[in-house]
């Protein structure tokens, strides 16, 4: 078989494709960051692996081009995509197979994105990861190669959760709230108010008619915190059972891969963590340290990327200064929230 014709940077072609948007980083093999590029979500469930897979490319050409690379040619020595919605192993071939058909790396590697996350939150292929941002899933890890996993595919498999999960859910109490339906709960004029509306059923309506995009129902996150905040019962009960959830996905994970009674880092990002909002923070903190006392909880806000990118750097064998170096062009933000709140951050 002929080789490709190269003109590659020893290091890794990272990628971070989450349904809302996807990061690139070339990445040398002592941690230096060549280029990167950011671009929107990524949807293989709903475009097919190939096409979502051809949506890179161009984020790619733009990577290769801020490291003075020319198209067509080989980059690097190792992919390394941890990619939303490759949640069952067929879905992992058949992206590594899409990946590894464009001329960007020698070997190509593809995860789930939760694992991308708890290796950003860790120093090594051991703990677990929740993430909770458009949607909600869990991995965990053990250095053997064992794994703890859930298909998350939504409701079909149990799933609850997430801004889209949320921003749902307060839409559907809000909009039974005004007709009668449901109980009383602030989240109806909170909604219409952030849209300049009557309330919740006249932004469904307008959201129906195309007057309104859906994708904007995510800010309903942030309301209904803000409801939530205020003292709301019905919001309140939304946050809980969202806490809720987060911890029986980490416990279970734990349970399974035998880390109960061991120190063990649990790794939380997405955006709904990573707001750090107190509420959710406090709340599960609590249930965790209940159910899994030597649990470890910790926010990760870095940009998943970097995960993506030190398992690269894992692969390749790369010294503990490459991870430093690349760690320090990713440093987290200030720390939000009092004492006794996971502590946000990364290691080595």
């Amino acid at each position: 078989m002929m080789r490709r014709q190269t003109e590659q940077i020893p290091g890794v072609l990272a990628v971070d494709a989450g349904n809302s948007k996807t990061d690139v980083a070339l990445v040398a093999l002592d941690g230096t960051v060549l280029g990167t590029a950011r671009g929107a979500g990524f949807r293989p469930r709903h475009d097919g692996a190939d096409e979502a897979v051809e949506g890179l490319a161009p984020l790619v050409a733009e990577a290769a081009a801020q490291a003075g690379l020319r198209p067509g040619r080989v980059l690097t020595t190792r992919v390394s995509a941890c990619l939303a919605n490759a949640d069952l192993p067929v879905q992992e071939e058949r992206l590594r197979a899409a990946v590894a058909a464009r001329p960007w790396g020698l070997t190509t590697g593809v995860a789930n994105d939760t694992f991308g996350l708890l290796r950003a939150g860790t120093d090594g292929p051991r703990g677990v990861a929740v993430v909770c941002g458009a949607g909600i899933n869990c991995a965990g890890l053990l250095p053997d190669g064992r794994t703890a996993r859930f298909p998350a595919l939504g409701r079909l498999t149990g799933d609850w959760g997430g801004g889209a999960c949320l921003a749902t859910a307060a839409m559907w109490h809000a909009a039974r709230a005004e007709d009668g339906r449901g109980v009383p709960t602030a989240l109806s004029a909170a909604i219409g108010a952030h849209f300049d509306l009557p309330g919740a059923n006249a932004v469904a309506e307008a959201i129906h008619l195309g007057l309104l995009p859906q994708q904007r129902l995510h800010e309903l996150v942030r309301v209904l915190f803000a409801t939530a905040d205020a003292g709301d019962p019905v919001a309140r009960r939304l946050v809980d059972r969202q806490a809720d959830e987060i911890t029986r996905l980490a416990v279970i994970a734990l349970r399974r891969l035998g880390l109960l009674e061991e120190p063990t880092p649990v790794v939380l990002g997405g955006g709904v963590l990573a707001a750090r909002h107190p509420l959710l923070i406090d709340n599960l903190t609590a249930r965790l340290a209940a159910e899994a006392p030597l649990a470890e909880p910790r926010v990760v806000t870095t940009p998943p990327v970097l995960g993506a990118a030190l398992l690269g750097l894992d692969h390749l064998g790369a010294p503990t200064a490459a991870h430093q170096r690349l760690r320090a062009t990713y440093p987290p933000p200030a720390p939000a929230g009092g004492p006794g709140r996971p502590h946000q951050g990364t290691k080595t």
